[in-house]
C-alpha cells in the first residue's frame, strides 16, 4: 500500500505532518509575526522541476530581514531543506510552503524570546480559482491596500494577510470571486493575493512598485516573458476606472498563476471572455514553467 503521509521539514529534521504541532500560545499564532513563500513544482520537461526556486529563497529572508528576523538556517539549507521535502513527499506537482515564525509562548507584542523555527511543507495543489479557465468576477473592495508606513508590502509576513482576508470575505459577500485592493492614494494595487494587469491597446499596463504591491515573482516573471514576446509593459499608476475600460486584466501570483478577470464591480471586462493577449501569456507561462521554452529553463531547479 501507498504511504499516504505527508513530510514536513522543521528546525532541520524531517517529521511526519500530524505530528508538527505548536503551542495555542505560540507568538506568531496570537500576533500574526510569522513571514512566508508560496513556491509551485511542475512536471517539466525532465521531471519535477521547482519555479524560480532561488529567487523565492531570496526573498523569504528579505521578508525576514525587513521584519528585523534573524533566521537560524543559511539560505543554501533552506533551499536544500525545500528540494529535500518535495523529494521526500514524492509529488509531481505541489505548492511548497516555507514558513518562519517566533517559536516562544510568552504573551506580548514585542517577543522577548527570539528564538525563530522554520518549518517546510508541500502540498498536492491544482488551480487556485475554480473557474480559472472561464475568468473570475472581482469587486473592488472597501478596503486599502496596507502602505509602507503602516505595514511593508514587500514583505511576505502573516500579518498583511489580514488585509487580504478581509477584502477577500467581503468581495465573497457580494457575490464576487475576489477582491481588488486600491492604494492609499486611490489606484490600484492588487488583489490580495495576486498582482493585476491590464491590456491596453495591445500594451500590457500594470502597477508600480510604488503603489503599494507585492513585487510578485510570478509578475516579474509575466513582464520578461512579455518583453520576449515583443509586447510593451508599462509600470505605473493605474486608475480605478482602467480596470472597466481595459480590453483585458488579469491576475497573476503562485498559486493564481494566470487567472483571467472578465467581470469587475458587475462590469465586464472587454467582452466578458478571456481575451487573445492573456491566453497567450497563459499558455507561454505553462511553457516556461515546465520546461518547454528554451529561453527560460534557468527559471526551473529540478529535483
Amino acid at each position: 500500500m501507498k504511504d499516504t503521509r505527508r513530510f514536513v521539514w522543521f528546525d532541520g529534521k524531517f517529521i511526519n505532518y500530524e505530528d508538527a504541532k505548536v503551542p495555542l500560545l505560540t507568538h506568531s499564532l496570537q500576533y500574526g509575526s510569522g513571514f512566508f513563500e508560496g513556491i509551485r513544482a511542475y512536471k517539466a520537461a525532465n521531471g519535477t522541476a521547482i519555479f524560480r526556486l532561488d529567487d523565492h529563497v531570496e526573498r523569504f529572508f528579505n521578508s525576514a530581514k525587513i521584519y528585523g528576523i534573524r533566521i537560524g538556517f543559511t539560505q543554501k539549507q533552506i533551499r536544500d531543506a525545500i528540494l529535500e521535502t518535495v523529494r521526500k513527499n514524492a509529488l509531481d506537482e505541489c505548492y511548497i510552503r516555507p514558513f518562519g515564525f517566533y517559536n516562544t509562548t510568552k504573551l506580548g507584542v514585542n517577543p522577548s524570546d527570539t528564538s525563530i523555527s522554520v518549518a517546510i511543507a508541500a502540498i498536492p495543489f491544482g488551480n487556485y480559482f475554480k473557474n480559472k479557465d472561464e475568468g473570475i468576477s472581482c469587486v473592488v473592495s472597501s478596503w486599502q491596500r496596507i502602505h509602507s508606513t503602516i505595514l511593508p508590502p514587500e514583505a511576505k509576513g502573516s500579518g498583511n494577510y489580514l488585509n487580504s482576508t478581509i477584502a477577500s470575505i467581503e468581495a465573497k459577500k457580494e457575490g464576487a470571486d475576489e477582491a481588488i485592493l486600491l492604494s492609499i492614494g486611490g489606484n490600484v494595487a492588487e488583489g490580495p493575493g495576486e498582482n493585476i494587469f491590464c491590456v491596453q491597446r495591445g500594451r500590457l499596463v500594470t502597477p508600480a512598485k510604488d503603489s503599494d504591491i507585492l513585487l510578485g515573482i510570478t509578475r516579474d516573471s509575466i513582464i520578461k516573458i512579455s518583453e520576449a514576446k515583443g509586447l510593451e509593459v508599462e509600470e505605473r499608476d493605474v486608475h480605478r476606472e482602467e480596470l472597466y475600460t481595459s480590453d483585458e486584466v488579469f491576475f497573476s501570483g503562485t498559486a493564481a498563476e494566470i487567472t483571467p478577470i472578465t467581470e469587475i464591480d458587475s462590469k465586464k471586462v472587454g467582452n466578458g471572455k478571456t481575451g487573445p493577449i492573456t491566453k497567450m501569456l497563459s499558455d507561454a507561462y505553462g511553457e516556461a514553467v515546465t520546461g518547454r521554452n528554451a529561453d527560460f529553463t534557468d527559471w526551473l531547479t529540478y529535483i
